[in-house]
């Protein structure tokens, strides 16, 4: 049902209501049959399946199988350690993640605990859950509304509908009815909205609707079907890994399982071979590394004042593609201020500074002060158009006590949307009277007939009115809201009393007052940061269309193209929006639906979509977009429990460092995934190459797990942490359909895992020919350490050499590297370390050489790394 298309004696009849207001025994009989008045509590995410969420990971169920199949065979060790990565990763992403689902529980705190209907023919105070459809509603200042309503009386009403609508001006509301079916929520001016607030005036309204039916309710129901619970690209991109590492360790562990019985090995023997080779292909350290990588970004991006909610939004903000971003409160402030100020023929741009007074702007900010019911201590109250003149009359030179305690207020003919101008009459130091108003500047200069100039007062010519009728018009093209001022003297009270006619005539022209609500200073620049990073900016706004292009042009958004409307949307299908949104830089007057199809319009076509916002009307959007982020101080307690990450500052500039620390932290992934599956893969190479050529196992499993648990984690660790490069904003986002092992990434990771093999080879079979089992395996063994520990230092960069990395900017790296080859060398001559280890003692001196082996691996990837560097120079 629309409503607003109805005349107020339609709508109540079509209610089965009247103006005194329901019986008490058929509201009872109303709300026993719809139901309370209030939207149903959110479902809480229950910890055990956040605890279940942490097992998702197909590389955690590869390790729980390796650990359990150690655990059957007898080696425990190897199981408990095992098992042990496990818990600890899941531990760590449980205490990150533990938080309610509140969305819904947060939209009921925004309703009315109480409101003012007629029941009975009578007035009742009574809780907002018992308002019924029918109910007659009586609405003052101050008021949250309880239920959506539709106006049947109105006296200079304006409602505060900037968590539904965007719009940070209070809208004035009209009983008439409206004759457009098709009427935006922001223009239906003749109705009110759960949720909203009562700036200025008084109503009589008939519900029309509650609980989940009203617009509040609706964008509740939104929530559920935005979801929000989906796997980032990390998560997608990890899984696709797990996936290629189990059929490859399937492979190869069938493949020497195979040879094995075929030379008649003992059955036992070769399921433990089969074992090793399963944990050799495995990274057990990746899953904890990239945790910890992210709990890291976690802490960085909260010191950088962006609140994660959960681990993964910290990558998926690294590889957003495009921000759809709210307009009010997001790239502006969020309040109206007064740009410009003219007066006696000149114009005065307003700044954070006051301007330097003059006998015109004091005339001026007379008007501007003693025309206004809005304070700013000890806090700020009034409708936000009203503080906006009071801050420009104030910084016009202006001083608020001392008018009114000079000109002391003796009548108020409030705003109303038919004048379109508000009175106040003051009386002078003289004892006569001075009437003050403000309003709309064309029907205000109508009703002006002298004109107020640096000379004194003339009468108002036809140029005159021209000019300033010019004035208004520059003014309203720059996106600026603008309304004019004006006085008159009288001698006495008008005989017919303090009316509009008798007081609002014959007027003084002053000047004209220029307001928006301003971008905020640091948006700019992080547009223009977004823009070289290849990340598309689209402002999705419930504002006007003229205001939207204006801020959004001011800020480098499109290049003034008009705004799509809410209206333009709503026949297009889906499809079609599909096809268009590339290509529109700006929505204006859209609901909170709308902003849902948007986001969805985008991720349908491969972007990875980042929301922001800090509305009610923002919160499914938020929701379903791959990343949801929420203003944390003029953000509304729904937005913030629908985001995945709340910006404390509400600086749009915290957004850009945020993709700065996202796409810092992929990279460091990667560079740990390259670690990590380069050395398993030179284990997986060296172990093969022996069953094949019928060697004796080159390393024992507590080898394997020492190598990927110390030598190989904590270098990993150390690089997980690695510092950002300055040049990461200087690239264009990743496609949501490339792969975290692309083919560069693989073919390093081979050529490492060969040139580690090579080297951990020739020193076994070399050994082995001169010496025992034993001391081949240690000589192995040393060898694979050195190469992993050294060859840290090497994947650092893509494209840098060695020589052109600071070697010192991670110093933690640094410390682990030489830690780890003073453990290592140590337990060439420690008996518990030796035996634990089962490696048996080696010289120092065959130490050293092993040490020297160890490094040829980082020294031909440096060199190879130098020479496409050259080539690139070229």
């Amino acid at each position: 049902m629309t409503w607003h298309n109805l005349t107020a004696e339609e709508a109540v009849s079509k209610l089965g209501s009247g103006t005194s207001g329901l019986s008490s025994p058929e509201a009872a009989q109303r709300l026993t049959a719809n139901g309370p008045n209030q939207l149903a509590e959110a479902q809480r995410l229950n910890p055990i399946w956040i605890l279940l969420s942490q097992f998702k990971s197909l590389i955690v169920w590869i390790l729980i199988g390796a650990g359990i199949l150690s655990g059957v065979f007898g080696d425990l060790t190897d199981a408990v350690a095992i098992l042990a990565i496990v818990v600890l990763n899941a531990a760590i992403g449980f205490y990150q993640e533990f938080q309610a689902e509140q969305s819904i529980a947060a939209l009921k705190k925004l309703t009315a605990p109480l409101a003012k209907v007629r029941r009975d023919g009578q007035v009742a105070s009574l809780p907002a859950a018992q308002v019924v459809v029918g109910d007659i509603l009586l609405l003052e200042p101050g008021d949250l509304v309880a239920a959506d309503a539709r106006l049947l009386e109105a006296a200079s009403l304006r409602c505060i509908e900037s968590t539904l609508t965007g719009e940070s001006e209070a809208a004035e509301k009209q009983p008439a009815k409206l004759d457009e079916e098709q009427t935006p929520l922001g223009d239906r001016v003749n109705m009110v909205f759960s949720g909203t607030s009562v700036a200025a005036g008084t109503a009589v309204a008939v519900v029309v609707a509650t609980a989940a039916d009203t617009e509040l309710g609706k964008i509740a129901g939104l929530l559920t079907d935005a979801g929000g619970e989906h796997d980032t690209p990390l998560q997608k991109k990890l899984d696709a890994v797990g996936r290629i590492l189990v059929w490859a360790a399937l492979g190869v562990v069938a493949l020497v399982f195979g040879l094995g019985l075929r030379r008649g090995s003992p059955l036992v023997e070769q399921l433990i071979t089969a074992i090793s080779l399963a944990v050799a292909a495995v990274p057990e350290g990746l899953p904890a590394v990239v945790t910890v990588a992210l709990s890291l970004g976690v802490s960085r991006m909260a010191r950088r004042r962006a609140l994660v909610r959960k681990l993964a939004a910290v990558e998926t903000l690294g590889s957003t593609s495009v921000i759809c971003t709210d307009k009010t409160g997001t790239l502006t402030i969020g309040e109206m201020t007064a740009r410009s100020l003219y007066v006696a023929g000149q114009s005065y741009p307003l700044t954070d500074q006051a301007l330097q007074p003059t006998d015109p702007l004091r005339e001026l900010s007379t008007v501007l002060i003693g025309c206004n019911n809005a304070r700013l201590t000890p806090n700020v109250v009034g409708d936000p158009t009203e503080v906006a003149l009071l801050r420009a009359g104030i910084k016009a030179g202006g001083d608020v006590d001392r008018l009114n305690r000079e000109l002391p207020k003796r009548h108020e003919l409030p705003f109303d949307s038919d004048r379109k101008r508000s009175a106040v009459i003051r009386q002078m130091p003289n004892q006569k009277l001075r009437a003050l108003i403000n309003g709309a500047p064309d029907s205000l200069l109508e009703r002006c007939s002298q004109l107020y100039t640096s000379a004194g007062i003339q009468p108002l010519t036809d140029a005159d009115r021209q000019h300033i009728l010019g004035q208004i018009t520059a003014m309203a093209e720059q996106a600026l809201r603008v309304l004019g001022s004006a006085y008159r003297d009288l001698d006495a009270p008008p005989p017919e009393g303090f009316t509009a006619e008798a007081v609002e005539q014959n007027l003084v022209f002053v000047g004209l007052t220029g307001m928006y609500d301003p971008p905020r200073p640091e948006a700019k620049a992080a547009i223009a940061t977004c823009h070289v990073a290849g990340i598309r900016v689209v402002m999705i706004t419930g504002d006007h269309p003229h205001t939207a292009v204006a801020i959004a042009k001011e800020l480098g958004i499109g290049a003034g193209e008009p705004a799509i409307t809410g209206v333009d949307l709503d026949p297009m299908t889906d499809e079609v929006l599909r096809q268009r949104v590339a290509e529109i830089p700006v929505y204006a007057r859209v609901t909170a639906a709308h902003k849902l199809r948007i986001v969805r319009a985008l991720k349908a076509n491969g972007a990875v979509v980042a929301m922001t916002g800090d509305g009610v009307n923002d919160a499914p959007a938020i929701k379903g977009a791959d990343i949801g982020i929420a203003m944390g101080i003029t953000g509304t307690e729904v937005t913030k429990q629908s985001a995945d990450m709340i910006i404390t500052d509400d600086n749009f500039s915290t957004i850009v460092a945020a993709v700065e620390e996202g796409r810092g932290i992929y990279n460091n992934i990667r560079k740990t995934l390259e670690f990590l599956l380069a050395g398993n893969s030179g284990e997986l190479l060296l172990m093969t190459l022996a069953v094949a050529l019928n060697l004796p196992s080159p390393l024992l499993p507590i080898h394997l797990l020492w190598i990927n648990l110390l030598t190989d984690g904590l270098p990993a660790l150390c690089l997980a942490a690695d510092p950002i490069d300055p040049d990461v904003m200087k690239h264009r986002p990743r496609l949501r359909s490339e792969r975290i092992t692309d083919r560069g990434l693989l073919g390093r990771i081979l050529l490492t895992g060969v040139l580690t093999a090579g080297v951990s080879f020739a020193a076994f079979l070399y050994t082995l020919r001169v010496d025992s089992v034993e001391m081949a395996r240690g000589a192995a063994f040393s060898v694979l350490v050195f190469a992993e520990l050294l060859r840290s230092f090497g994947v650092r960069s893509e494209t840098k050499p060695l020589w052109r990395i600071d070697f010192f900017s991670n110093r933690n790296l640094v410390l682990v590297v030489a830690g780890s080859l003073a453990l290592q060398l140590w337990s060439q001559h420690n008996a518990v370390l030796g035996q634990f280890l089962k490696t048996p003692p080696m010289p120092w001196l065959d130490g050293l050489v092993m040490l020297g082996l160890g490094a040829i691996p980082l020294v031909v990837i440096a060199a190879i790394n130098g020479r496409a560097e050259l080539a690139r120079r070229k």
